[in-house]
């Protein structure tokens, strides 16, 4: 059964969403790009090692291997409590 009524046309529904992705696709692919601020290159400058302080790190680090290293637990334990209230 054929039924043809005064407003028969061939519209397609979904033809918006088939020209706007057509559009998109037309429009190209963009390239990823990535800035990187100043202030986060300062940081990264300022994330090395101290020169001073990594041979301190090392000569200690030798110290430990060779069992003269004796660390005083009470003064570490009150540097952590400062440095975690300080932060809170």
């Amino acid at each position: 059964m054929r039924i043809n009524g005064p407003n028969q046309t061939n519209l397609n529904p979904y033809q918006k969403q088939i020209n706007k992705q057509a559009e998109l696709q037309k429009a190209g692919t963009k390239a990823d790009k990535i800035e990187i601020s100043k202030q986060a290159k300062d940081l990264q400058e300022s994330s090395k090692p101290d020169p001073a302080r990594q041979k301190q790190v090392e000569a200690i680090k030798q110290r430990v291997d060779a069992g003269e290293y004796k660390g005083d637990h009470d003064v570490s334990a009150q540097k952590m409590i400062d440095f975690w209230n300080k932060r809170i």
